[in-house]
């Protein structure tokens, strides 16, 4: 929870068992909306930060087997999740993959640790993109897949793994999709205006076609926090108490979709004249 008002969320890297100290690792970003920025120009040694958290969106399920795929940035929250592998005894192994090695936090760091488990692919010195078809082109009944990272990574990673058993793949996002299942899609139609009965609130909110649920809910001072506007990060994460959601968001799981249990307001909206939230 940043001085500026802004609020961001970043994946814990550092040794999972440690709970005395959060390491996270933030790419500075000149076309970001100012929350890497203001890290990289302000947060001195000694300084203090306001934190909110930990919460899991991206957890490690227990499985004798893994394969890691990270791209980029997206290598801070497998970074964890290699070290908790390794812990386990379980099988795993790492495909990290960049433009070039100056680009690739923590490459020289996981070698050093893990050897061989890691596989690191900076496009410049290896000749070209890494074969992904090779690796996933074969479905693997005691194998989950763990990938984070630039949008093209996990929509590469999704389709060539759509053969594999229900559940192999979990993917984290730092954007939106760039396409997302329509109401109709999904069944069922979504309506241009509804009510959200807030019910720890005891406030009713109208939303219209024109203002995002997030939005209405602010207008009605309804405590919420929020970040990413976009659906990806969780932070105004709410719980369906009554009604129909229609998901927009790219971080909820088809379970937790087909549940109607939470919602993320922040682009989602209603397809029943009533929402009831745990607000």
């Amino acid at each position: 929870m940043l001085d500026n008002g802004l609020v961001r969320q970043y994946s814990l890297c550092g040794d999972p068992t440690d709970l005395k100290t959060w390491t996270v690792g933030i790419l500075r970003d000149p076309n970001s909306r100012g929350g890497s920025e203001f890290v990289h120009d302000n947060l001195d040694a000694g300084r203090a930060v306001r934190v909110r958290g930990p919460r899991n969106h991206f957890a490690l399920i227990d499985s004798p087997r893994y394969l890691f795929v990270a791209g980029g940035i997206g290598i801070t929250p497998i970074k964890a999740m290699a070290q908790a592998a390794q812990r386990s005894g379980a099988q795993w192994t790492l495909i990290y993959l960049g433009r070039s090695r100056s680009t690739m936090a923590f490459a020289d760091e996981l070698v050093e640790r893990y050897g061989a488990r890691v596989i690191l692919w900076p496009d410049a010195e290896s000749g070209g993109t890494y074969d992904l078809a090779a690796t996933l082109g074969t479905p693997l009944d005691d194998t989950l897949v763990y990938c984070c990272g630039p949008e093209g990574l996990l929509t590469a990673v999704e389709n060539l793994c759509a053969a594999w058993p229900v559940g192999s793949v979990n993917v984290e996002r730092f954007a939106a999709r760039t396409s997302t299942p329509s109401a109709r899609e999904e069944g069922g139609e979504t309506l241009d205006t509804f009510e959200v009965i807030c019910m720890r609130s005891g406030v009713t909110v109208e939303v219209d076609a024109d203002t995002p649920m997030l939005d209405a809910l602010e207008d009605a001072d309804i405590p919420i926090m929020s970040s990413c506007g976009e659906g990806v990060c969780g932070t105004c994460r709410a719980t369906v108490l009554e009604g129909i959601p229609d998901h927009r968001d790219s971080l909820l799981t088809e379970a937790e979709r087909a549940s109607g249990t939470t919602i993320l307001p922040c682009v989602s909206r209603s397809k029943t004249a009533k929402l009831v939230l745990d607000l």
